[in-house]
């Protein structure tokens, strides 16, 4: 149930720990997120009353967000990720309207039961006394300090710009901190952007099992747990345990992430990394989205193909070459583009660059997706070019366009040249308007 401020006790509205979380949620970070507030003030007013040991995950979505008694939190996650926003938004907190409070308030990792500590004080200038020899030993410690200062003084010149750079002169958030076209419809200040990364245990057990699988099959775990499909033995069983029970991604999705983090510049504190299987389908409605793999191995991509003209096909799983087929094709296209015969091998491969709104239209999503892992790294490599920016800017007819005036949703086929396993160049091969 939500804490309501009117109802509070009175030794609750006396104690100043309380008194700075009813600071912290009357604050600007917390204005449009009314569950981050809900969960604020449970945990805390819980902590407040001696009640921290109550705070686990089960026990928050049954009592805040009204789980259903069987909730599992291995089934659902929603918790764990307000949590997560939660310990985001008290950060920002505590760096702009909050940095002169007298506690801090922290979410240890781990745990939902906050932590109230005095904030540090700043130094006072010690009394005028006689000069003193400093002893030899600690000369360099003393020689290296105007560098130490040096340094802090310029981080903090430095995250006075940053903040200056967010906000206006009335405290309005000013968007030209947004990262450029078309990053700055997946990384902005009203939204949480969550990066999916593929599920690599789903992509090989796929292949091995020849099934092609479906993101129904993934969200029930159906497929992982069929009996039938592999026959090792007890090394079956063992390989299926394992997949099962852990979540790998693969060397493209990572040099991906590292890519979209470097652009999204200041923004990257509101960016969050998941794997596809910790994510649920209710937790799409709302925010930004950016999904890498196919949907051979990041299910989720699924849902997107219906607005899509370049589709992904497979024939027989693990034994057939990918290939994208153009539905619509346009004079000078052709009508399929097949990529490697696997991952590793030279050649030609092929991925698509899509830009969506979300189901609700309160946010975006981008896919990221290649026939095989060296093209889904190329389509990041593509999109992190400027050279590459601007061919898509005039393929679409927005050259110049930086976003300022609404979003563009739009479609793009890139080829990737490949050698060792990672792509040597890349080039545009078609583009389409998603209306």
């Amino acid at each position: 149930m939500s804490v309501s401020q009117q109802t509070v006790a009175d030794d609750l509205l006396a104690d100043e720990r309380w008194r700075l979380v009813e600071r912290i949620v009357s604050s600007q970070p917390f204005q449009k997120s009314a569950r981050l507030r809900d969960l604020l003030l449970y945990i805390s007013e819980r902590t407040i009353h001696g009640h921290a040991h109550d705070l686990t995950e089960q026990h928050i979505g049954k009592s805040l967000y009204h789980k259903p008694s069987d909730y599992s939190p291995l089934e659902d996650s929603s918790v764990r990720v307000h949590a997560r926003q939660l310990r985001l938004k008290l950060h920002e907190y505590f760096d702009g309207e909050g940095s002169n409070e007298p506690l801090i308030l922290d979410i240890p990792k781990g745990s939902y039961a906050p932590t109230f500590r005095p904030a540090p004080k700043a130094a006072v200038p010690p009394a005028e006394r006689a000069p003193t020899v400093i002893p030899a030993t600690s000369w360099r410690r003393q020689a290296i300090l105007p560098w130490i200062l040096c340094g802090i003084l310029a981080i903090v010149c430095a995250v006075l710009l940053y903040q200056s750079s967010r906000h206006g002169a009335n405290g309005a958030v000013v968007r030209s901190v947004n990262p450029v076209w078309p990053f700055s419809q997946v990384f902005d200040t009203w939204h949480q952007t969550t990066i999916v990364v593929a599920d690599s245990n789903y992509g090989m057990f796929r292949i091995l099992s020849s099934q092609p699988g479906s993101l129904d099959q993934y969200l029930r775990r159906d497929f992982l747990q069929n009996t039938e499909v592999l026959k090792f033995g007890e090394a079956d069983r063992r390989f299926k345990e394992y997949i099962s029970n852990s979540a790998l991604t693969s060397f493209a999705d990572v040099v991906d992430v590292v890519s979209l983090l470097k652009m999204a510049g200041p923004l990257q504190t509101q960016v969050s990394v998941r794997s596809a299987r910790d994510l649920r389908m209710r937790e799409l409605d709302h925010g930004n989205y950016i999904f890498i793999g196919s949907p051979g191995s990041n299910p989720w991509v699924s849902l997107f193909q219906d607005k899509l003209n370049f589709h992904e096909s497979e024939g027989v799983v693990g034994k057939s070459v990918k290939e994208f087929v153009n539905t619509h094709p346009l004079p000078g296209e052709q009508a399929r583009y097949e990529g490697l015969r696997g991952t590793g091998t030279v050649g030609e491969d092929y991925a698509t660059i899509a830009l969506l709104p979300n189901a609700t239209h309160d946010g975006s999503v981008l896919v990221l997706q290649g026939l095989q892992q060296e093209g889904t790294e190329a389509a990041g490599r593509f999109l992190a070019d400027e050279e590459n920016r601007r061919q898509l800017q005039s393929a679409l007819g927005l050259s110049g366009w930086n976003g300022a005036t609404g979003n563009m949703w739009f479609e793009a086929l890139i080829r990737s040249r490949t050698v060792s396993g990672a792509p040597d160049s890349t080039s545009l091969v078609a583009v389409r308007r998603i209306r």
